[in-house]
Formats: C-alpha cells, sequence, structure tokens
C-alpha cells in the first residue's frame, strides 16, 4: 500500500470514525477464514462496518475523533467494527463470537465518546436490541387502550349472559 493508498484509507476511516456512535476493536489473531467470514456476514447483516486496519493507521485516523481513547489498544492484530444508530446489534455479535472462539478477544471499545471495557461491552451485549425496546415501548403504550376495548366490550357481554341467564331460568 502506498502513500497516497494509506492517506486515503485514514481519512475515510477518520470520517467514520467522527459519525459513527460506537466503536469496537478485537484481536482476530488466530480465527479461522471460515469463522472471520461468518462473522463479517453477521455484522454486515446488523448494519455494522468491519474492517481489519493497521494499528499506525487507526491512530493517524482517531486522532480528534471520539475514538481517539482507542489508541492505546493499537497493538497486535486489530479489527474494528464501527456501529451506527444500534450499537447493541455489534456489541451482542461481537461478544457471542469472543465467547465461542477463544482466539478472538475484544480489546476495548468507544459508546458515543467514552471509552468502554470488554466487561462493560459484554454488558451492553445484554440489552435487548433496539427492535425489542421499541416493540416494548409500543405495547405499553398500546395497553391502556386495548383494556379500555376489552372493558366497554364486558358490559354488552355481561348483559347477554345475564338474560340468557334469565331466560334459561324461566325455561326451566
Amino acid at each position: 500500500m502506498n502513500r497516497t493508498e494509506k492517506e486515503k484509507v485514514v481519512q475515510e476511516l477518520a470520517e467514520k470514525l467522527s459519525k459513527v456512535k460506537a466503536a469496537f476493536i478485537a484481536d482476530y489473531r488466530g480465527i479461522t477464514v471460515d469463522q472471520v467470514t461468518r462473522l463479517r456476514r453477521e455484522l454486515v447483516a446488523a448494519g455494522v462496518d468491519y474492517r481489519v486496519v493497521k494499528n499506525s493507521l487507526l491512530r493517524l485516523a482517531s486522532k480528534g475523533t471520539p475514538a481517539e481513547a482507542l489508541q492505546k489498544f493499537c497493538a497486535g492484530p486489530t479489527s474494528i467494527a464501527l456501529a451506527g444508530d444500534d450499537v447493541v446489534a455489534p456489541a451482542k455479535i461481537l461478544a457471542k463470537y469472543a465467547a465461542e472462539i477463544a482466539a478472538f478477544d475484544l480489546k476495548a471499545g468507544v459508546l458515543d465518546g467514552k471509552l468502554i471495557s470488554v466487561d462493560e461491552i459484554t454488558a451492553l451485549s445484554k440489552l435487548p436490541s433496539r427492535e425489542e425496546l421499541l416493540g416494548q415501548a409500543l405495547r405499553s403504550m398500546n395497553a391502556p387502550v386495548s383494556n379500555f376495548v376489552g372493558t366497554l366490550a364486558a358490559i354488552p357481554r355481561s348483559l347477554v349472559q345475564v338474560l340468557n341467564a334469565i331466560g334459561q331460568s324461566k325455561a326451566a
């Protein structure tokens, strides 16, 4: 890779690092091609940009961005996952692979400009996803309306049951 290509990579990575809500870095040394392919597919499906980067280029790109705190973890083979709106999905995927594959080690992450540890990434991975949280919010907003409709429907139903009981007692 020549100097102009490196400058282009640094500029592109710096632009992405300044816009993302979260970035996670990991040591991928020792994982198989099949494992990294499955990891990439899951991350891409979740809308995450995952790539292997040179540490020197990552250090240069992260200067002046919220991901600058990751510089001290730039040692050894480094891969980075850049998350957009949903920060829980990549944390779930990365934590799952770190638990399944002994050779895949999470190093650290940045969430909204704050450095987070591997334990915090694991805790983040246990949170419900954005879609699950939206579903829970909609269910809680819909519950009072559903209960009100059920209560209104119970009144005529009760009247019909009382009239039916009276009719059966007079018939007997």
